[in-house]
């Protein structure tokens, strides 16, 4: 029986390799996993020219997965450095990369990225477009666009961005909504000032079939840009967010009536109070889609910091329904972010990731955090360096003070409470001054 797309195949009762891959590793029957892609509460994005991908699911009931954005940008046009990144990515874990690439020899990197990455990869077509068109914004023209959506989808992307919900409609309430930062959506603010200059409707709206079809050939997942997205706190959940989001909701059930599996985007900024109901709000109006949120980030006042806030924001999301974190970096807001930027980046993103799936009570994610806790209680030091998310700075933390016994570190010493209570249930006397 033939097929498509990976929302095709399920809906026709054929478990691809894909699909199995993703459920042994979920530990989730076939057949209940096919539901999931067929309905769209699942997505596993693969482009049918992404040959060393290892395929991912994302969506309810799986484990939450987290992105990596990186790319060559105009003040930093560093192409081994951004593959460094790439390996860095890779070597954490990160189910998906974002290729952000909007300068210089863009499908070139993306071609090598492909090629290396079993991550998922993302682009955002709009970014690319300038560059690959070698034109202007005001000399782009609505079809225009959509042949870099085509290109992408030909070099084996398995996910795009496309802001197809700003549409005339949601820029009217944008307009009325008086924001405090306006549109801070890269992809969202060239779709507009395009929009505005020319007087035309949304191109990714207007021609969204013709869309839709590209994306059906090759089986590139649509991840439904926010170009509304609140920037700031105080922008959060206001009438131009809301608005895009009920388009995005009609759009996500026009994309799976073409059995093109979709991700929806969402915020952003916004208060702790108010992240639950969104993520409530979001599968509500969405029909369930996987939400794929960039933060949220709940303070505005801790530039160089923003991995955390971010983290906080991202774990609360996905404790309520998202399924998929955008990681942000210490450099957000910033500058592009170096290599150690990326990692911490990475780091706080699977932190908050493994929290929410542990609140959430996925299948098997607390055995790690047992497994830890039994390496702690019995001091085997080298199985708690290898459970880390990262062992490496774990142990430098460990060595970099001199510790008399190894069955303590120098925070407690002798003191240990770990230490005191395995001697004691053991039968044997604790002893501080004697130096035993």
């Amino acid at each position: 029986m033939k097929y498509k797309t990976q929302m095709e195949a399920a809906k026709k009762g054929i478990a691809t390799k894909e699909l199995q891959t993703v459920a042994r590793e979920e530990n989730i029957s076939q057949d209940e996993l096919m539901r999931l892609v067929a309905s769209g509460q699942v997505a596993i994005p693969a482009n049918i020219y992404h040959k060393s991908l290892h395929p991912y699911g994302i969506g309810s009931g799986l484990r939450t997965k987290i992105n990596v954005n990186l790319g060559i940008s105009g003040d930093c046009k560093d192409y081994e450095g951004e593959m460094e990144k790439v390996n860095l990515a890779i070597k954490f874990g990160a189910e998906a990369i974002m290729d952000l690439s909007n300068y210089g020899k863009t499908r070139e990197f993306r071609k090598k990225l492909i090629d290396c990455s079993p991550a998922m990869i993302g682009t955002v077509p709009i970014y690319d477009a300038v560059g690959y068109l070698e034109k202007d914004l005001l000399d782009i023209t609505a079809k225009d666009f959509l042949k870099v959506v085509l290109s992408h989808a030909q070099e084996g992307v398995d996910f795009m961005t496309i802001h197809a919900g700003i549409n005339r409609k949601a820029v009217e309430a944008f307009k009325r909504s008086e924001r405090l930062t306006n549109i801070v959506s890269r992809g969202g603010s060239l779709l507009f000032a395009w929009m505005e200059m020319t007087g035309n409707e949304n191109p990714f709206y207007e021609y969204y079939d013709e869309v839709l079809d590209i994306l059906n050939e090759y089986d590139v997942t649509i991840s439904l840009g926010d170009a509304l997205r609140p920037g700031s706190i105080n922008d959060s959940t206001d009438a131009g967010q809301i608005t895009e989001l009920i388009e995005l909701g009609d759009l996500t059930k026009r994309a799976w009536q073409r059995d093109v599996q979709v991700l929806v985007e969402g915020p952003g900024h916004m208060a702790m109070d108010e992240i639950a109901a969104n993520m409530k709000l979001q599968k509500r109006l969405c029909h369930n889609a996987p939400f794929y949120v960039l933060g949220p980030l709940v303070t505005d006042i801790a530039p160089g910091y923003d991995h955390i806030t971010s983290a906080i924001g991202g774990a609360i999301a996905a404790a309520n329904g998202a399924d998929f974190l955008c990681y942000v970096t210490p450099a957000e807001h910033l500058r592009l972010p170096d290599l150690s930027d990326v990692k911490e980046g990475i780091v706080a993103s699977k932190i908050a990731a493994h929290a929410a799936d542990i609140a959430k009570n996925i299948k098997g994610c607390r055995d790690i955090d047992n497994q830890m806790s039994n390496a702690r209680r019995s001091f085997d030091w080298d199985t708690m360096f290898e459970l880390a998310i990262d062992g490496e700075k774990a142990k430098d933390y460990y060595e970099s003070v001199p510790h008399t016994d190894k069955h303590s570190c120098s925070m407690c010493g002798k003191m240990c409470a770990m230490r005191t209570m395995n001697r004691i249930l053991n039968g044997d006397t604790v002893e501080i001054l004697s130096g035993k």
